[in-house]
């Protein structure tokens, strides 16, 4: 992995509490040109990708796709990477849609080979992005009163690796961000499902890495 970047993320979470998103985006641009912003093209997407596409046109933005997403999200997707030219850096998995449903199949929470279909899906082509990718940042818009795992989680946190994660949105609810796409006329992807978290307060996986 690059370099760890040694900041004392408690002093700093402090410090950035009461800053806007830009403020906090344009301090942790600062720390490294390594970064990365990831993105599942979920309901919210617009607002962070738009706020990063500003302040670096350049920023490599991670996808990893499930191969299941809706017919909504990929279109959403293609709205946003067209608008924002984002550098869209996109994983996949190893196997092919085909060759999951005939194996795996797409399974409920309950079956045994939902863990299975993460880490198909989901999870290898994760680790794959971030070893490949190797950032020092990393942007991500995990809120609070997400999932009890993300309520521990502040602006600021290392992944398990040592990379900065940096979640500008982090004290932001879904009003202050349904107020601020409206205001700035952004898109939305209402529709979204992913079928690895199944359930809103679930995890899905990636911000354990």
């Amino acid at each position: 992995m690059g370099k760890m970047i040694d900041i004392d993320i408690n002093v700093w979470n402090k410090k950035l509490r009461d800053k806007t998103p830009i403020e906090i985006a344009k301090w942790a641009l600062a720390l490294s040109e390594n970064r990365i912003v990831t993105t599942s093209f979920g309901i919210y997407s617009s607002v962070l990708l738009s706020t990063m596409s500003k302040l670096d046109k350049d920023i490599r933005v991670v996808w990893c796709d499930t191969l299941y997403n809706q017919p909504s999200t990929y279109a959403h997707a293609s709205e946003l990477i067209d608008t924002y030219t984002l550098n869209i850096k996109r994983y996949q998995s190893l196997y092919t849609k085909e060759e999951i449903d005939n194996t795996i199949g797409l399974p409920s929470l309950e079956d045994d080979n939902h863990e299975l279909f993460s880490e198909a899906v989901k999870l290898e082509p994760f680790r794959r992005a971030l070893k490949e990718q190797n950032p020092e940042v990393w942007f991500t818009n995990i809120r609070i009163r997400q999932t009890e795992f993300r309520d521990k989680k502040d602006i600021l946190s290392y992944s398990k690796d040592g990379i900065l994660k940096v979640s500008p949105f982090y004290y932001w609810s879904d009003a202050d961000l349904d107020q601020y796409i409206a205001e700035n006329n952004l898109a939305k992807n209402d529709q979204y499902f992913d079928p690895i978290k199944a359930l809103l307060n679930r995890e899905c996986g990636i911000h354990f890495q």
